[in-house]
């Protein structure tokens, strides 16, 4: 299962710091952001992906993010 996310992520450094948090939270979850995108995608794959969860996390850290439809 493939989830992608819109952010507001800007630099290399602030992307690893939440790929860490979203790890620690959910190790089975393999992540990656592509920053080059106009949307400052966050994917996410997995089984059973915590969709709301990641959102909250991500959010709780002071970034933008939403599912990407």
């Amino acid at each position: 299962m493939v989830e992608v996310f819109k952010t507001n992520v800007q630099s290399h450094f602030d992307s690893i710091k939440l790929k860490e948090i979203i790890f620690k939270e959910f190790p089975d979850v393999q992540i990656n952001f592509d920053l080059k995108d106009c949307d400052k995608i966050l994917r996410t794959e997995g089984e059973n992906i915590p969709v709301s969860q990641v959102v909250q996390l991500v959010k709780f850290h002071g970034y933008y993010c939403e599912v990407l439809e």
